[in-house]
């Protein structure tokens, strides 16, 4: 059998380097192929040399750019691939439109799908990762499932039992595999003590001046009472720069290597996202999390206590922080316990 990989961002290569690493282990015959969706080599490269990943055989350089423009290059550059390369099955994981494409490159030449993160809703579609988890999930054949939450999603949908599988999350292997790998060296450089960590890149979020500006306000009021640390994406930062907004008294710092940003999350007394794998991370480091969304698609993190919902608005914010911090963190970790990407690979295999 024949294994073809299909990745593009960062989040993808975190939680797929479980799966490659199985693979090596196994000895089985596969392959990586990498959009580059994420066209920085800080967002991405960095990643796989932390990781200790092999270069991936293709490289397909897509880059940036308007989201059907970037998902019809993908499925194009894939195809050709796939037609040379006669895979048996691709495997994809989360919400991109790396995902999208590669996954209609593959259904279109009867190549089977497997979806690892099946099943996630947030129910908003304003989200583009909305649309193609969506659509990945229904034309997909395997469909690989964190919890029973996104099973049920899965057949209130009408998609078959036979094709779906709860199996956890393979970013809980990630960080098992990982965390020991970092050394906190970035704790010491920065010389960090007491602070909360900022994560925030989501379209709907920067891209819009409204909602940047409110959330520029929200993080401006918490630097008065707390010590922030946000490395910042290169598209908010951007945006920054266009609408002239100003985050004052935040420590803005460069993207960081996965390792290092493993080690700002361990060591954060809080942490502030409109990210879903942060969101994971920080319940599985038992670090308090308030997520800068109105909605989730990972609702177990709610539902143990490690997140709360907050939207941007300061006072919704504000609000939410102190909340957390009062909580106890002994919350139980419900996205499995490290060994998604073996049970993975039985079940394709």
């Amino acid at each position: 059998m024949k294994i073809a990989i299909i990745l593009g961002t960062r989040p993808e290569i975190i939680k797929l380097s479980p799966v490659i690493r199985e693979c090596e282990k196994r000895n089985l015959d596969y392959f990586v192929i990498h959009s580059n969706q994420h066209y920085s080599a800080n967002m991405d490269e960095i990643f796989l040399k932390e990781l200790k990943l092999n270069k991936p055989k293709y490289s397909l350089g897509v880059g940036s750019g308007n989201h059907g423009n970037q998902t019809g290059k993908i499925l194009i550059k894939i195809e050709d691939i796939l037609l040379k390369e006669k895979p048996d099955i691709v495997i994809v994981q989360g919400d991109t439109n790396t995902v999208l494409g590669g996954a209609l490159a593959a259904t279109k030449l009867n190549i089977k799908v497997a979806h690892v993160e099946a099943g996630l809703r947030s129910y908003n579609r304003k989200m583009p990762e909305e649309t193609n988890r969506t659509v990945t999930d229904h034309i997909s054949n395997f469909l690989f499932c964190p919890t029973d939450v996104q099973k049920d999603i899965l057949l209130k949908e009408g998609i078959s039992e036979d094709k779906i599988f709860v199996v956890g999350n393979t970013i809980v292997d990630a960080v098992n595999q990982n965390i020991k790998l970092g050394d906190d060296k970035i704790i010491k450089k920065f010389n960090l003590d007491n602070y909360f960590l900022v994560t925030a890149h989501r379209a709907l979020n920067v891209d819009l001046k409204q909602n940047l500006s409110v959330l520029v306000d929200s993080l401006n009021s918490l630097a008065e009472d707390y010590n922030l640390v946000y490395p910042m994406h290169p598209r908010t930062k951007k945006m920054l720069e266009q609408f002239n907004l100003k985050l004052k008294n935040v420590n803005v710092m460069e993207p960081v290597g996965y390792l290092d940003f493993l080690s700002l999350e361990k060591n954060a007394n809080l942490i502030l996202t409109d990210s879903g794998g942060v969101q994971e991370e920080a319940c599985i480091l038992g670090v308090p999390c308030v997520t800068l969304r109105e909605d989730t698609e990972r609702p177990e993190t709610v539902d143990v206590g490690a997140n709360m919902l907050a939207g941007i608005s300061s006072k919704n914010v504000v609000e939410a922080v102190k909340k957390m911090m009062e909580n106890k963190t002994d919350w139980k970790n419900p996205l499995g316990e490290g060994n998604t990407s073996q049970k993975i690979l039985d079940i394709i295999i």
